[in-house]
């Protein structure tokens, strides 16, 4: 049986999945904000990083209650909407605007969407890194734990999942343009602030896992799973 019939929830999940990255990689992506901390002063970083980490917490509940095997499928149809996305804001961006089109309107079109193909190449690669990382973890953890402690899994894979994201993303994207201090002090401050996202919404992923699982009738544990990304069997 499909999961299509054999799960209520699980292509929801996989469309809110891939609705946020697509979502947290253009609309939040060119908006720089702040927020004045105590003994810190002014902590400056990228509004995409407030939306960005709810894509692993969809990771973590997808790997939880349905098994790495299905949240790999989910991974590859947010890598093809990624791509897709990249490639239709490469074409649009590159397109001659139409006399209509006010140079300021313009402007404002290749800001947005005008990606350079080095930032959207390092997107994609530590996407796709940091999302199996999680899974991985998180999957291995469970049969550790026998199922116990989800805050456990869910923070330690989040950890695992966004270092890998951050050490990949802002070196590959950022190295040579930007000072070498600027590169290691947004990773280092922007992958804080992705994991204390993580632990503030724990709360909300106890619920919604609780919740699927007794909907789904699945707490799958990958004891027997091939743990090859590049594998789409079920």
């Amino acid at each position: 049986m499909s999961e299509r019939g054999r799960y209520k929830y699980y292509d929801l999940i996989m469309a809110a999945f891939v609705a946020v990255l697509l979502c947290s990689g253009i609309i939040g992506v060119q908006k720089v904000s702040y927020v004045t901390l105590p003994f810190i002063g002014e902590y400056i970083f990228g509004a995409g990083v407030l939306f960005f980490p709810i894509s692993y917490l969809f990771g973590d509940v997808l790997t939880e209650v349905y098994g790495y095997k299905r949240s790999r499928r989910v991974i590859w149809a947010g890598f093809g909407a990624l791509i897709f996305a990249s490639l239709m804001s490469f074409i649009i961006t590159r397109l001659p605007p139409a006399r209509t089109m006010s140079a300021e309107q313009v402007n404002a079109v290749n800001l947005v969407f005008g990606q350079t193909w080095r930032i959207a190449f390092a997107s994609l690669i530590a996407f796709w890194a940091g999302e199996f990382a999680n899974s991985f973890v998180l999957a291995k953890m469970k049969i550790a734990t026998n199922g116990k402690y989800l805050w456990s899994r869910t923070i330690g894979s989040t950890f695992a999942g966004e270092a890998v994201d951050s050490l990949i993303f802002y070196p590959l994207a950022f190295y040579g343009t930007w000072s070498n201090e600027q590169v290691v002090m947004v990773m280092i401050g922007n992958y804080f602030l992705k994991v204390f996202w993580e632990v503030v919404a724990t709360p909300f992923t106890y619920l919604i896992v609780g919740y699927l699982k007794r909907a789904e009738h699945e707490d799958y544990f990958d004891r027997d799973t091939d743990f090859n990304p590049f594998s789409l069997e079920t």
